[in-house]
This record gives structure tokens, C-alpha cells and sequence, in this order.
């Protein structure tokens, strides 16, 4: 890419510097779990996240302002603002699943927030709750209390960051129950631009940072079915891997069928067939 300089491999994309105001950011089809990326690639996901985020980029610029400047011909690679990211990522909850439900059966609480007595895995919080985790160079990110995100962001920039994130959730949900999806949760990365705007970075509501449960068949009391990296999460668990590096070899089933989960996850929230998005990306942003 030689109008590019190569800054920095993360999980998922690599990034590079256009000039002291842009970013390139190029989505591979690497696949992580747990926070180790897999030897095993997954055809087409790095599209999938592209073409998802753009869309949702495109309809959420009157909540918080994003980072996009141009999406690409190739579906993967996005032209960026360069943002000071905030130190940690947001993460929104509207229903107990996760961590999350692992916390509630031990505490009663999610990082901080005291939760009714009496709440089922996957069952519908009374309101979405924004539970922040730091981000970790190498190993995993950790929840912490929203006490502590404040300590390291600002209060203000904070609680402006916490109500961004949850509008974002609250505009997501909606839409993607319209089209037959159940936002379970999510993750949003903030930052501050040139001008001291907060304003949205990385990816928005893809396969890859939130969880997706199909509306039809959805029952609180077991874990749901999902359009996201759950299935390649529970064959993980079930292999017998510590969760270390390095990531095991994925079977070829698993591969396909994570393909076809966030193919149809793309297909349903943006109501474009992923074929028509490869041959003009732009279309998820009209």
C-alpha cells in the first residue's frame, strides 16, 4: 500500500496512516476468541464488519459523530479521521448474557449495577446497562466499575462518552428487533477528535462486538442461538483449549458456518444483499 505507512496489527485490522489527519483501516478475516486470534481465517468477515459499520456510521452521525471519511471499493478498508481514543470501551447491556450472567449468579450485580433477585440467563434488563472494561494490550480485557472508567476518561468526558454509548444501544436495538434481531449487547469505542468532539472510532454493532440472538425462538432461562462469534466461542470451549495463545486451528464446519451467521446478520439489519455490496460498497451508506 505504498500511500500508506503501516502504524500498527490489531486482532482484527490493520491500520495505517495516511497523513497527521487520516487513518487507513483495512478489516481482515482474522477471527479472535477470548482475545486470541486464531490461525483459521474466516472468508469475507473483514467485508461483513466494513460494510456493517458503514451502515450503521451512516444513520447514527445525529447521536455522535463517527470517524468515517470514505469507504472503500474493496468492501474492507475505510478512510478515517484520527481520533485520542478514550481508554476504555463501552460496553451496553439490555440483556443478561456473557460475563455478565456469570456476575449476576455470583453477585446479584454487573459491575457495580445491583440487578433485580431473580433474572434468567438472557433475560431482558429493565433498562440497558453500561458496563466499561479496559483495554488490554495483551491478554484479556477486564470489566471494571463505571467509578473507575471515570477516573481514567474524566467525569464530564465520561458521562458524555456513557450517554452516546447508550443512545447508540437504545437506536441499534430498535432497528435490529425491526428486522428480526435481538441486540443482546455491544461494545462501542470513543474518542476525541481534532476539534475536542467526542466521536465514534473502530467498528459499530457488528458480529465481531456484539451479541446477536435471532427474535424468533427467543426464550429467558438458556443461552440463545446467535448470528455472531458465539458458535465459534462454544466450539472453543468445548475443545478443550486453555484460552492462551496460540489459538487453535478452526474446523472447516465451524468456519462455514460462522461465514454464513454474519452473512445473514449483514443481510438482515441492512436489508442489502451482501453480493450487491461487493460489487458497490456504498450502497449500505445511502
Amino acid at each position: 500500500m505504498p500511500e500508506a505507512m503501516h502504524v500498527t496489527s490489531g486482532k482484527v485490522r490493520e491500520i495505517y496512516a495516511l497523513d497527521d489527519d487520516r487513518l487507513l483501516l483495512v478489516a481482515s478475516d482474522r477471527i479472535s476468541t477470548f482475545d486470541v486470534v486464531h490461525p483459521t481465517p474466516v472468508p469475507d468477515k473483514g467485508r461483513v464488519l466494513t460494510g456493517l459499520s458503514a451502515f450503521w456510521f451512516a444513520r447514527t452521525r445525529g447521536i455522535v459523530p463517527n470517524h468515517l471519511l470514505e469507504l472503500r471499493s474493496d468492501g474492507r478498508t475505510m478512510v478515517c479521521r484520527r481520533l485520542e481514543m478514550l481508554p476504555v470501551e463501552f460496553v451496553v447491556r439490555g440483556y443478561l448474557a456473557g460475563s455478565g450472567w456469570k456476575d449476576y449468579g455470583s453477585t446479584g450485580a454487573v459491575c457495580g449495577h445491583r440487578l433485580p433477585p431473580g433474572l434468567r440467563e438472557s433475560e431482558r434488563l429493565p433498562e440497558p446497562i453500561l458496563t466499561p472494561a479496559t483495554k488490554a494490550v495483551e491478554g484479556h480485557d477486564e470489566n471494571i466499575t463505571e467509578e473507575q472508567a471515570a477516573e481514567l476518561c474524566g467525569a464530564e468526558r465520561y458521562l458524555e462518552a456513557k450517554a452516546a454509548a447508550v443512545a447508540l444501544y437504545r437506536f441499534g436495538a430498535g432497528h435490529a428487533e425491526s428486522r428480526g434481531i435481538i441486540l443482546a449487547d455491544t461494545k462501542f469505542e470513543l474518542g476525541v477528535a481534532a476539534d475536542g468532539a467526542l466521536t465514534l472510532g473502530d467498528e459499530a454493532l457488528t458480529p465481531d462486538s456484539s451479541r446477536f440472538w435471532p427474535v424468533d425462538g427467543y426464550e429467558p432461562g438458556r443461552p440463545q442461538p446467535s448470528f455472531d462469534k458465539q458458535f465459534v466461542r462454544d466450539w472453543c470451549e468445548a475443545s478443550g483449549w486453555e484460552k492462551t495463545p496460540p489459538g487453535p486451528e478452526l474446523p472447516e464446519e465451524v468456519v462455514a458456518g460462522t461465514r454464513a451467521r454474519y452473512l445473514e446478520a449483514f443481510e438482515l439489519l441492512t436489508g442489502v444483499a451482501f453480493d450487491r455490496y461487493l460489487e458497490d460498497p456504498r450502497v449500505v451508506t445511502e
